[in-house]
């Protein structure tokens, strides 16, 4: 699933272990997220959404190419 979590996360100045431990999942779980290797339940889009001040359509909404 493809994302903008590591664009948002990166514009924040924040590694990946620190918004791992703000949203209580392993910094790899944030690297697989990145990396649309892991879909992540609604709860942790949500806080992650809130972590990044993003919306969930900002972060993970799908825009469908012609």
């Amino acid at each position: 699933m493809k994302n903008n979590v590591k664009l948002a996360r990166i514009k924040r100045s924040m590694t990946q272990q620190e918004l791992a431990d703000r949203v209580g999942v392993t910094r790899q779980t944030i690297g697989l997220i990145e990396k649309g290797e892991y879909n992540p339940s609604l709860k942790l889009c949500v806080a992650i959404a809130k972590e990044l001040n993003k919306t969930l359509d900002e972060l993970f909404w799908e825009v469908e190419s012609d």
